[in-house]
């Protein structure tokens, strides 16, 4: 096994070869070296100024990797897709990486796949398929011939996530793929999908409904003619997420694929939600099954399958199998023994009794989603999950854990210091403050707040910094003593409670922002803008409710399982902006659709989002943007994506907001893609 210990530092230097996609912290800095520069001289600037400037990967350390797959019989290559960063590949067993699909126009992936006839061939689906509330959206299937040193798109553009792809492991032009859609709206993209030309053509072999994506696929080792799959019916929206329906449920083929048959012996009645299948490789007439049900009498988790999925029993309650199963559920059978299962959830779970009783393996990462056993050694075992990657050589009697360059960055922001600070809020995270002249994994601050939200330099006192996390919370950290204070407006967290039965609602990632014309005056947004004037100490609400507050979208989010993280609450402030110009114009956006303004340092309101013409209902104010160079002046962004509309909607006014512009111009209209952020 090699020296992984004496090699980490090399891993991280030599992670260097990164994309521009994946480093928005420099990307911001360029923005920086324009907007700061003297008016005249920036007018004078050349495109070609921005030429000499080179990336560098400041850090922090990646996480979010939701896709492996390795070469069968050679422990030193590897694949990891990452949630957001791309694939990227390893030769030396997980040592040094490289990317390999940033020339593409998407980032997202869902699933990879290696051909084991054909060790050069890779597919990769594109599209997050682990349900959340903010996740990216994919465009098709792609293939490399050539071990993924180039790629070619092969279709699907429009299943928007692509949950797994296997291979025949004789012929690799058969494959199939498994779409779950955009998931946002009726669509016909859904289902099981089959090539057997190598992608050139492909078709639509599984479909339920255009409300039901297909969630996993599994195909018998032994003999492929013979697949399991997982039909998972789901909507997203942005105030709540519903999985189940009538259309889920467990399928079988037995001809490769071409033709399905629903299983329904001895499992759940509908509805039902997501599914996740494997086969026992060492006995594939043994298949298991974790089904999301809410029924009293079936109010199981793990199913097994002794005849090739003919018929089904019951075999686990256990929900720490699939723990928020959206997010999570996944299983594999180890190559050597059909009793000893792997669940991917929240924590790593093990069976070595057909799924009967399980033990957590915290040594193998947390929120996991996916693994991949190495069908010539199953002491091999590569998994993917929110922190990074885990590789093991010895069956997980130890693990090693290397770090890429895909950290997914809520925000970044800078202070005003030569040399400058530059912070962030990293998924799954802490915050940092990490300065800008120094490369990846050197200095690096923990500076209070948590993973989603936003971490801010203070406008008047550089040794101040604020920061947020999910729901509310807002920390305020002094670098002269090390010491963070909690400053939130209300001491209780909505977490795991109905929007209906707390105080104040907030986002996951709630908007505040601090002043630029008073010091410790900040301004937060719930339902309700609240100020403070003395650093957070206390608060007081400044607005009455800004949003529709319709109890239809003040519900319990995940449908068939109840997601107790809260992250879709609707019927909230999702931005907040001061005028630069008068401390006493402030704007208010919300997710369900609204812009309110007032002059008067908020002891009146208006909304001005009904003098903006054709305006769909319901969209997210994503940003508002208060301009430098007229106190009436400002710039929105509303997001539809969550509600099946991906046009971008950009608009300016010039008069308070008693009138708009539409100022998208040709940007253009993609099923990708929205407007998300507008910057003067």
């Amino acid at each position: 096994m090699p020296n992984f210990k004496a090699l980490k530092h090399r891993s991280q230097r030599n992670c260097s070869a990164y994309s521009s996609k994946l480093m928005p912290l420099i990307v911001i800095f360029v923005f920086l070296v324009n907007n700061l520069a003297p008016p005249a001289v920036a007018q004078e600037l050349s495109p070609d100024v921005y030429a000499a400037l080179k990336y560098r990967h400041i850090g922090p350390e990646g996480n979010r990797v939701i896709a492996i797959a390795g070469q069968c019989g050679n422990p030193l290559i590897i694949y990891i897709g990452a949630a957001s960063g791309g694939i990227w590949k390893t030769q030396d067993g997980g040592l040094n990486w490289k990317p390999v699909f940033d020339d593409q126009d998407v980032s997202s992936i869902g699933a990879l796949a290696v051909a084991v006839s054909d060790s050069n061939i890779i597919w990769a689906g594109t599209g997050e398929t682990n349900i959340r509330s903010s996740i990216s959206i994919g465009n098709g299937i792609y293939k490399s011939e050539d071990g993924g040193s180039t790629w070619q798109k092969m279709g699907l553009e429009k299943t928007g996530r692509i949950s797994r792809i296997v291979i025949h492991p004789q012929n690799p032009d058969i494959v199939l793929a498994a779409a779950m859609g955009h998931c946002y709206g009726p669509q016909q993209e859904r289902g099981v999908y089959r090539t057997a030309d190598g992608g050139k053509n492909w078709e639509r072999v599984l479909f339920t409904d255009e409300d039901t994506g297909a969630s996993d696929i599994a195909m018998n080792p032994q003999n492929p003619r013979n697949l399991v799959a997982g039909m998972w019916p789901l909507e997203i929206k942005t105030w709540q997420r519903t999985s189940g329906g009538e259309n889920g449920g467990l399928y079988r083929s037995k001809d490769g694929g071409k033709t399905w048959e629903k299983c329904t012996k001895g499992l759940p009645q509908p509805p039902t939600g997501k599914i996740a299948v494997a086969y026992a490789p060492s006995d594939p007439s043994r298949i298991y099954a974790l089904i999301e049900t809410d029924q009293y009498e079936f109010k199981g988790v793990l199913w097994g399958s002794e005849d090739g999925g003919v018929s089904w029993d019951l075999i686990s309650y256990d929900q720490q199998y699939h723990t928020r199963p959206h997010y999570y559920s996944r299983l594999a059978v180890s190559p050597d023994n059909k009793n000893e299962i792997w669940f991917l959830a929240s924590r790593v779970t093990v069976s070595l009794d057909g799924g009967k009783t399980g033990k957590i393996k915290r040594e193998a990462g947390h929120d996991a989603h996916d693994i991949w056993f190495d069908p010539t050694d199953p002491k091999r075992i590569l998994i993917a999950h929110d922190g990074g990657v885990r590789i093991s050589l010895n069956h997980g009697e130890s693990w090693f854990h290397p770090d890429l360059p895909v950290a997914q960055m809520y925000h970044v922001a800078v202070d005003r210091q030569i040399p400058y600070f530059v912070y962030g809020n990293q998924q799954d995270g802490p915050t940092y403050r990490i300065p800008s002249r120094h490369m990846a994994g050197s200095i690096k601050t923990d500076v209070g707040g948590g993973e989603s939200g936003f971490t801010v330099p203070d406008n008047f006192d550089n040794n101040i910094i604020w920061a947020s996390n999910e729901q509310g919370v807002l920390t305020k950290h002094d670098l002269r003593s090390g010491m963070t204070t909690n400053v939130q407006v209300w001491p209780e967290t909505p977490v795991g409670r109905s929007p209906r039965d707390i105080k104040y609602r907030w986002v996951w990632c709630n908007p505040w922002i601090l002043s630029s014309h008073a010091q410790d005056t900040l301004y937060a947004g719930s339902q309700y803008v609240h100020k403070t004037t003395d650093g957070g100490y206390t608060w007081r609400v400044i607005s009455p409710d800004l949003t529709t507050n319709d109890t239809s979208m003040q519900v319990n989010s995940g449908g068939l399982t109840y997601d107790n993280v809260g992250v879709d609450y609707g019927t909230t402030l999702y931005a907040l902006a001061e005028s630069p110009i008068n401390n006493e114009v402030l704007w208010a956006g919300s997710n369900d659709g609204l812009v309110h303004m007032t002059r008067d340092g908020g002891k009146t309101w208006t909304c001005v989002s009904e003098n903006i013409p054709s305006l769909p209902p319901l969209g997210t104010v994503t940003s508002i943007e208060a301009s430098r160079f007229g106190e009436g002046i400002a710039y929105v962004t509303i997001d539809f994506h969550q509600v099946n509309n991906r046009d971008p909607f950009v608009y300016k006014t010039v008069d308070f907001g008693e009138s708009w512009e539409k100022i998208t111009g040709d940007i253009p209209k993609s099923m990708f893609s929205y407007a998300q952020i507008v910057r003067e």
